[in-house]
């Protein structure tokens, strides 16, 4: 049983789902050293992505779920023509401008490519993600709600992490495969451990959103 996703809850979820997609593309592209570890500007954002994901998954359905990944997909896509559109328009000459035109150029050129890797990733770790969640509801039901985060999590962000990485790694500035296994395992355990991490915090917020949503209860109460 799942929610109808006519109430404004989902539409939350998804205006959710879709700035953190289109601020991970642009946070990705830079590539951020923290001591011995490679990651990227975008290592804070990403794991929200797949905690909402969960929720959409857990209370509207897959259905939702795949609804939701497309919008991120066509808004990440838009996003990346506004930026090849910013920087083909004739700019000032001076030497700011063309300080400027050099500027945006490089941030928002490699964009594209990381928009790629983004949505690759994404289709596929976050697909076999919801497939996992709605496997394992469709087992289970109500219970063993923790169980089917922690497995969706970890199979999601494997696929996820390797997919990106692999895509990914030139426009960030990686170049050899010891730093694409720097950044690969480092990617995927920061994003699991965040993700297990708050696990509580997301079951309860699912639990809640449950409650609040009316045509839950309607379906919980009908079975």
């Amino acid at each position: 049983m799942y929610a109808e996703t006519g109430s404004r809850f989902y539409a939350y979820l998804l205006a959710g789902v879709t700035i953190v997609v289109i601020l991970s593309g642009i946070g990705a592209s830079k590539g951020v050293m923290i001591g011995p570890v490679i990651t990227d500007g975008a290592f804070f954002l990403f794991p929200l992505a797949y905690i909402l994901g969960d929720v959409i998954t857990e209370v509207y359905g897959p259905n939702a779920a795949r609804r939701a990944i497309i919008a991120g997909f066509v808004a990440n896509v838009t996003s990346v023509g506004v930026y090849q559109l910013i920087i083909v328009l004739p700019g000032f000459t001076d030497d700011y401008g063309v300080a400027k035109q050099h500027a945006l150029e490089t941030a928002l050129g490699p964009v594209w490519q990381v928009v790629l890797a983004g949505l690759l990733g994404y289709a596929a770790g976050q697909s076999l993600n919801s497939l996992t969640m709605w496997l394992g509801k469709r087992r289970h039901g109500e219970r063993g709600l923790l169980g089917r985060l922690a497995g969706a999590t970890g199979l999601g962000e494997a696929v996820d992490t390797i997919v990106f990485c692999t895509v990914a790694a030139t426009a960030i500035g990686i170049s050899t495969i010891g730093q694409w296994a720097n950044y690969t395992f480092f990617g995927f355990l920061y994003k699991v451990i965040v993700q297990y991490a708050v696990m509580p915090l997301t079951a309860l917020a699912i639990r809640r959103l449950k409650v609040a949503e009316p045509s839950y209860q309607a379906r919980l109460h009908r079975a």
